[in-house]
């Protein structure tokens, strides 16, 4: 979802959301992520300039901006994996406030430190915008696109392959 609504998400529906990503779950407890909350239009255009698939950052009611530690050290997937599971508790908790979003790659993070006060060795991979959906994106009142998500039984097998 990438078209928003002019309407403002309260404070306590963005505590909700973030909250949910906070609580995920962590490899090893490390919770290696901070997370920057963006609601200023002046602020969400700058960062919708920070990469070629930024751009709905700009219009979003809010954003998440994730960080954390090094991702690449130790050298595993713990950390990136993390952050996406805690993307994926905000973005789920959003939808279940009837509240949409869309994950942005981060491709210029030098430009987000500085437009956030974000330490250097903090690692800005990814970032979501969170907003009331455009009645035009609404995904609920479209039909499915074609080649869209594959069916159950596509997708899993029982017992064995």
């Amino acid at each position: 979802m990438r078209q928003f609504t002019d309407r403002p998400v309260s404070r306590e529906d963005i505590e909700r959301i973030v909250n949910a990503g906070r609580l995920s779950g962590s490899a090893k407890n490390a919770q290696p992520w901070q997370f920057v909350i963006v609601t200023r239009r002046e602020t969400l255009r700058g960062l919708s300039e920070c990469g070629p698939w930024c751009s709905h950052l700009a219009g979003a009611a809010f954003a998440v901006v994730l960080t954390a530690d090094d991702l690449h050290d130790p050298p595993t997937l713990t950390k990136p994996f993390d952050l996406g599971r805690a993307a994926q508790n905000m973005i789920l908790a959003a939808w279940e406030l009837g509240i949409g979003s869309c994950m942005a790659t981060i491709y210029e993070p030098e430009r987000v430190r500085a437009l956030l006060g974000i330490p250097t060795e903090r690692a800005v991979p990814w970032a979501i915008s969170f907003g009331y959906p455009a009645p035009e994106a609404d995904p609920r009142h479209r039909p499915p696109r074609a080649g869209g998500r594959k069916a159950f039984d596509d997708v899993v097998r029982w017992e064995r392959w």
